[in-house]
């Protein structure tokens, strides 16, 4: 009877200490993540999830980087209807109607409930806050408006004001014809680059935004890219490098541009406040950045990334995210992310920090994003939203290279996107 009493014992032992390991085990988490634009971004994400570790032992995070945001979203799209999804992603904010379309992720504020989660959502700018049904689905992080940078040196030496950037979209041209040189090789400098592939839509939807129009009727279900007014932004981009002979002829890269900038190949460049950080470690002048020029007005579409829980995670995987995304969104750690990187930091707190003032002291032009959000319109997004950004993108190409004219290419896209929209409508 001793010999049974003892073996139930140890077998019971045996059991409270595997369950004890077993406790002890973390929260395992994968979080995809799009790296697609200059700077270290990646080794910024692995210190502040490293950081996130030491101070939460009980999660342990796996970043997966995973491309541009394109790309992010179809392989967690992929891996989810595999049953191998993410718990965790920062997937484009124009993604929401796809996810949501899927029954891909879990609303933000239904797991940040009560008066304490709808105080915390309701602590970032409302500009990057996209409700959906009433519902908050993503929480703002990785995120930017477009701006326009400036060489203030090139600036100088063409005689102009090296403080004043063009305002609208005649200086702009009247700016870059005295800032593009020509040498017996050709052009040794342009005046501006606007990227225009291969994600052309969202730069195109900045100078849209400038000249009154919008892309999408902030639902999901419908587009008006061939308005006129579209049209004659359209060909404004266009005339830059056809016309004025003032930017190269044909498609800009995206990936290229601010090369381009740094290296002095391009005068200014307009692109995403994401590559602040970029420029000014590796420009050797000084510079300076702006909002976008304007038509009729100030504006700009918002852009970037948030942080979305997948509905096929645990609950406790479920819960872990929201520990995570609280933490690395609040007001430090933003402005971390923010100095790091340039993108803007998401919560007015974020700008109150000590780190975030002496930021700014030194770096005034990272303020230039943060005041655009007031004129800003939220990025074109819709159901199908892939395949109706592809839609738009090539129809920007389509203009800039001539192989259409900008009309013939946003009524293409349109008659493209309302078939993809048809049943939501």
């Amino acid at each position: 009877m001793t010999a049974i009493r003892y073996s139930r014992l140890a077998g019971a032992l045996m059991l409270c200490a595997a369950s004890a390991a077993l406790a002890a085990e973390p929260v395992q988490l994968q979080m995809y993540y799009p790296i697609a634009v200059g700077g270290k971004v990646s080794h910024t994400v692995d210190a502040l999830v490293a950081d996130f570790e030491k101070v939460h032992p009980e999660i342990a995070i796996q970043p997966v980087y995973t491309g541009d945001y394109a790309t992010t979203v179809t392989k967690a799209l992929t891996a989810f209807r595999g049953g191998n999804a993410p718990q965790l992603a920062v997937i484009g904010d124009i993604e929401a109607y796809s996810l949501i379309d899927a029954d891909a992720i879990v609303a933000a504020s239904d797991l940040a409930t009560g008066d304490e989660g709808k105080q915390w959502l309701d602590s970032f700018y409302p500009a990057f806050l996209r409700r959906i049904d009433g519902k908050v689905w993503g929480v703002p992080f990785q995120r930017s408006t477009v701006v326009m940078y400036w060489n203030k040196q090139a600036f100088a030496r063409a005689g102009l004001d090296a403080d004043t950037p063009p305002a609208n979209w005649q200086q702009v041209v009247d700016f870059a014809k005295k800032l593009t040189l020509k040498d017996a090789s050709g052009v040794s400098q342009w005046g501006i680059e606007i990227p225009s592939t291969p994600n052309g839509y969202w730069n195109f939807q900045g100078l849209s935004a400038t000249n009154g129009g919008r892309l999408d009727n902030g639902k999901g279900t419908a587009v008006y890219f061939d308005t006129p007014g579209n049209v004659a932004t359209l060909q404004w981009l266009t005339d830059l490098g056809e016309k004025a002979a003032v930017s190269p002829k044909g498609a800009i890269a995206w990936a290229t541009t601010p090369q381009d900038f740094i290296s002095g190949k391009t005068a200014m460049m307009v692109t995403t406040t994401g590559n602040l950080t970029n420029v000014r470690d590796n420009a050797k002048f000084p510079f300076g950045v702006a909002m976008l020029p304007e038509k009729t007005q100030r504006g700009s579409p918002t852009g970037g990334g948030n942080l979305y829980i997948f509905k096929s995670a645990t609950p406790a995987q479920q819960q872990a995210a929201m520990r995570f995304i609280r933490w690395v969104t609040a007001p430090e750690q933003a402005a971390r992310w923010s100095i790091a990187t340039g993108y803007v930091a998401t919560s007015p707190a974020a700008w109150e920090t000590p780190a975030m003032k002496t930021y700014v002291q030194a770096v005034p032009q990272a303020l230039v994003a943060r005041e655009q959000l007031k004129y800003a319109q939220p990025e074109l997004s819709t159901y199908n939203s892939v395949q109706i950004q592809d839609a738009l993108n090539h129809a920007v190409e389509a203009a800039v290279t001539l192989r259409k004219t900008p009309a013939e290419a946003l009524a293409e896209a349109q008659k493209q996107a309302d078939r993809l929209l048809k049943n939501y409508q």
